[in-house]
């Protein structure tokens, strides 16, 4: 590993001032748990490691009936699954996490690096997409709000610019139901090889009640828009699902990888598809 600069900045302020000055050459440090491996096995050399542990407001979970949930980018994937809120308004969030890693690493791995890190299988943008969550970035030069589907532009690249901070995650308040559904070569501490989440709100029509989002399928996590309009919310029809099912894996666009082939991949996200919305549909 090569030496770099460290900095513990004491707030937002002193953090933007860093990473304005240094740019590029500066990584924002959470949870370390993608970024310390990268730079062991010198994938990425920076000059300044920027540490955010002192930045305690970035560990904020609030919830409002109104404006819904506020997640801090700092938010570890254990405070995740073990956060009353999340569990009883988001339980797809806390039941994604729990599919992640092991329980050091979700100790320290956080909401915010797992999406920043924009890995095409990571496992929390699916759920994400579905929920219809907003990412805030903040820098010196003020804020943005944009979806989260606008967040990722490829493997590993995401629209965050060097001196901008990943400080916030804000989702609607919830609706309908929702389910996440991973396929990984082992049964834990597994990355997904194909991860499928679902979710669908009654009294909405055709295809505006229906979310489908898919990860490890695509150069970045995706929602499966084409296959989501064939499911009408309000009747929701085995015949609906295996059609839905079938659009998907046409819609998506797998590689052939270590985990599993192109092909494999296609048909399992076919029958995720369709069980996640069997499973939504089940009273």
């Amino acid at each position: 590993m090569r030496a770099f600069d460290f900095y513990s900045p004491a707030d937002l302020s002193e953090a933007f001032h860093v990473l304005a000055e240094l740019g590029a050459e500066a990584a924002p440090l959470a949870g370390g748990t993608d970024l310390l491996l990268r730079m062991k096995a010198n994938d990425q050399e920076p000059r300044a490691v920027v540490s955010l542990k002192r930045l305690s407001h970035l560990k904020e979970i609030s919830f409002d009936p109104h404006q819904g949930m506020r997640l801090g980018s700092r938010v570890t994937l254990r405070e995740l699954i073990r956060s009353p809120l999340v569990r009883e308004h988001y339980p797809i969030l806390a039941r994604a996490a729990a599919t992640m890693a092991s329980e050091q690493i979700r100790s320290l791995a956080t909401v915010g690096g797992n999406l920043v890190n924009a890995a095409p299988s990571a496992d929390l943008a699916p759920p994400l997409l579905v929920l219809g969550a907003e990412v805030r970035l903040a820098s010196l030069s003020g804020e943005r709000q944009l979806p989260l589907a606008q967040f990722f532009v490829g493997p590993g690249l995401t629209v965050r610019q060097p001196s901008e901070i990943l400080i916030q995650i804000r989702l609607p308040p919830p609706e309908g139901r929702a389910v996440y559904l991973k396929h990984s070569p082992r049964n834990c501490m597994d990355i997904a090889a194909v991860g499928v989440a679902v979710r669908v709100a009654r009294g909405t029509g055709n295809g505006r009640g229906v979310r489908i989002a898919l990860g490890a399928v695509a150069p970045v996590p995706m929602l499966a828009r084409q296959a989501a309009e064939a499911v009408d919310a309000d009747s929701l029809t085995s015949a609906e699902f295996v059609r839905a099912a079938h659009i998907a894996a046409e819609e998506c666009a797998p590689i052939d990888d270590p985990r599993a082939s192109a092909g494999y991949r296609r048909r399992v996200v076919a029958v995720l598809v369709r069980r996640s919305l069997e499973a939504v549909a089940t009273p």
